[in-house]
């Protein structure tokens, strides 16, 4: 004999019923508070009971923050080149009179943005919403590496002695090089757009919805 399906008394699915109505009701309430809580003297009070305040209420605690971030390095430019040196005598021929230098080269170009050169005219805020205008990029720091700069080579005519100042004088030649590399090679550009992104991770954290670097 088969078994009917277990059925809930009527008089106990009428008891659930107020306990429902409750529910859904206490969901629409809730539903509608929240809504609320996007503005107004609530936001506050949730941000206050949240501990997250996003609201922004100067140009000048905007730029107190970036600040803080003093000299941003957004970018480094390695280099690893031969470089040479050399000096001649115009009426003796190199292996008489000649110095000629060779040198293994590693360097660096660092670039970035001085925050410190921030004004309060680079910030202008409406609302929840902020346009910063950065300071110009800048080379921060051109440097050879002293443990992987080396050299390679160097011949000195019979008649010459070494010149002291040749190295000196390459490694000059070197770091200039390098810096002309970078700049060609787009570093200002990548500092910048580096520090943009820097700049408005920054600003998105602090609670703005939209934020404009230029």
């Amino acid at each position: 004999m088969t078994e009917s399906p277990t059925q809930v008394p009527r008089p106990r699915r009428l008891a659930l019923l107020p306990g429902l109505l409750i529910g859904a009701i206490l969901a629409l309430l809730l539903a509608v508070l929240m809504s609320r809580m996007q503005s107004g003297p609530l936001a506050a009070l949730w941000s206050a009971l949240s501990g997250r305040n996003t609201r922004i209420s100067s140009e000048g605690s905007v730029i107190e923050r970036i600040q803080r971030l003093q000299r941003l390095e957004t970018v480094v430019y390695n280099m690893d080149k031969i470089v040479t040196g050399e000096k001649d005598n115009p009426l003796l021929p190199d292996f008489i009179a000649g110095d000629r230098l060779l040198m293994i080269v590693h360097g660096q170009v660092v670039a970035g943005i001085d925050f410190t050169r921030l004004k309060n005219s680079d910030v202008k805020i409406q609302g929840k919403e902020v346009r910063i205008h950065l300071p110009n990029p800048q080379v921060l720091i051109t440097r050879l590496d002293n443990a992987r700069t080396k050299v390679y080579s160097r011949n000195t005519g019979i008649l010459v002695r070494v010149d002291p100042n040749l190295e000196s004088q390459v490694r000059q030649e070197a770091e200039g090089e390098l810096l002309q590399e970078a700049v060609l090679g787009g570093i200002m550009t990548n500092a910048r757009d580096n520090a943009r992104t820097t700049v408005t991770t920054l600003l998105l954290g602090l609670g703005f919805e939209k934020v404009e670097v230029d």
